[in-house]
């Protein structure tokens, strides 16, 4: 469901990778009856129009249904926990000029990406809680 890399990508404003995000978490928060059911239907493709047409827009994620805000904010919160430092400390880096300046270019980038990376899994926590 995911694809090769295992992972979601998440952008400022939506969920880019939608759809595997939406039957993942469909699947995942179905209890073992409800999942035999939806295994059994014709497919995996008869949901919804209105689902089919949703876009998980930033404002939707944060009315999803109460497991799965949960199987994200927890997903989010291991997905943090494998970072070395946390948000803090990357805002500090990037504040304190004389040690940010120490840093190859190379560090530099990898310290702005991961900077980004954490201030969207932040945003997430926020609209999930």
């Amino acid at each position: 469901m995911v694809g090769e890399e295992g992972a979601f990508v998440l952008g400022w404003d939506e969920v880019l990778t939608e759809e595997e995000l939406s039957v993942t978490l469909k699947v995942l928060c179905m209890s073992e009856e409800e999942f035999k059911e939806y295994k059994e239907q014709d497919g995996w493709e008869d949901d919804s129009e209105e689902e089919e047409n949703s876009t998980l827009l930033n404002e939707a994620l944060s009315r999803l249904k109460p497991p799965c805000k949960r199987l994200l904010y927890d997903s989010v919160l291991l997905t943090l926990e494998s970072y070395r430092s946390d948000l803090k400390a990357e805002q500090d880096l990037l504040n304190n000029k004389e040690a940010y300046e120490k840093l190859s270019r190379r560090e530099q980038q990898a310290l702005h990406v991961r900077y980004g990376q954490k201030r969207i899994l932040h945003q997430l926590l926020e609209l999930v809680q």
